[in-house]
């Protein structure tokens, strides 16, 4: 890699890195608004959820994960934690996908989508923040959040 191209990778990395926070950010926003509370309903997607033989909870806490977790991502606060925090979301997501093939658009959806979305996270929490994150005091935090900022 040449120093030119170094320099332009170093200008342009955070923007990337907003750039996929911020796609990410409203992903979990339509997914978790749209489609599981003004689409299904809560009481459909707890039912759902329920239909699978998971906790209603379940159901409660993936709304609320993907609400807030796009929403936290929207605004680059503690972007690389909320990206790991939201793994487990899209893992589940995935693991009752997997039964329906490849294609999404496959009775009962495949499994590429959550899969692309659950490496996407991965990379923003490798990448972090990126630009126009909002910053908050690092006052309490710990060495490891530090280091990982």
């Amino acid at each position: 890699m040449t120093a030119n191209t170094a320099a332009i990778d170093a200008r342009t990395a955070p923007y990337a890195a907003f750039l996929l926070r911020v796609s990410l950010g409203l992903l979990f926003i339509a997914h978790g608004l749209i489609l599981k509370v003004f689409t299904f309903g809560i009481a459909g997607t707890v039912g759902y959820f329920e239909s699978l033989g998971y906790p209603g909870l379940f159901a409660y806490l993936v709304i609320l994960g993907e609400i807030g977790g796009g929403l936290l991502l929207l605004a680059g606060v503690f972007t690389r934690w909320i990206s790991l925090a939201l793994l487990p979301i899209l893992i589940g997501a995935t693991l009752q996908h997997t039964g329906n093939g490849w294609v999404f658009s496959a009775q009962g959806g495949g499994w590429e989508f959550p899969v692309f979305w659950t490496v996407l996270l991965g990379v923003q929490a490798l990448l972090g923040d990126g630009a126009f994150a909002l910053k908050l005091p690092t006052a309490g935090r710990s060495a490891l959040q530090s280091r990982l900022a």
